[in-house]
């Protein structure tokens, strides 16, 4: 009896001793989001995954996603940092997301990933050719076009899977000299996650927008944002990111 109590008691403990720490963690983001300043000459805005199947009421993933965004009026928060971005003369980089008639046949992928091949995602007849990208679930939100489509904007090569891992955007903020990246797009527990991450890893540093992103569901997006707080280098709101980016 007394073994069992304690082994209650030091689960109990053990309980407790998480709940402080993640209730540490979470002031810790708090206390320390607004400390962060990035030096803004050397600090981008980045978005991904701009696109109609996921920024379109008609696009492909617009019912995964509609409701988050719809709360968090994700479509004009994006369309607000772009504007801000171009008036102020930052750089924009986008990083899409595109898939060929030769990834249609993967040996194989996640569950998210069989969805998106599924319903024909972000689909591009092929890279050497473009000829039925407009207005298709792959070209860009077509409030975007104005500032995506400037010829100032550096679009990156395509994604493939969540990450820039399999695409030139490191290459890019290199080259053009950033050290800071300003985050939002889609989606925020996948693409933009994994953005976030490797980004950090590459030695950038990161501040996500957490209403410039948009979820599959609530659940997906609490988890999301719990984590750029444990990882980024800080967690704004939109209007927070506009007055630094102005």
């Amino acid at each position: 009896m007394l073994r069992k109590s304690k082994s209650k008691l030091t689960q109990l403990t053990t309980a407790l001793a998480c709940v402080m720490a993640l209730t540490h963690i979470e002031s810790v983001q708090a206390a320390d989001a607004p400390a962060f300043m990035p030096d803004r000459a050397k600090t981008a805005l980045l978005i991904t995954d701009p696109q109609n199947d996921f920024m379109s009421e008609s696009g492909a993933g617009w019912g995964l996603v509609k409701d988050n965004v719809t709360r968090l009026g994700t479509n004009d928060n994006i369309a607000k940092l772009m504007k801000t971005a171009k008036a102020s003369g930052m750089q924009l980089f986008v990083s899409p997301h595109s898939y060929f008639e030769h990834d249609k046949h993967w040996h194989a992928r996640g569950p998210v990933q069989g969805l998106m091949n599924s319903i024909d995602m972000f689909r591009v007849k092929g890279p050497t050719t473009y000829a039925s990208f407009e207005n298709s679930g792959a070209d860009f939100y077509k409030p975007l076009k104005q500032y995506i489509l400037d010829g100032k904007t550096i679009v990156t090569s395509p994604h493939k899977v969540y990450g820039p891992d399999s695409n030139d955007l490191v290459l890019q903020l290199r080259k053009n000299g950033v050290e800071t990246v300003i985050l939002g797009g889609f989606a925020a527990n996948l693409c933009t996650d994994s953005h976030m991450r490797e980004l950090m890893e590459q030695g950038f540093n990161v501040v996500v927008v957490k209403d410039a992103v948009g979820a599959p569901g609530e659940d997906a997006y609490n988890a999301a944002v719990f984590n750029y707080g444990m990882i980024a280098n800080a967690v704004w709101d939109t209007k927070q990111a506009m007055d630094f980016i102005k």
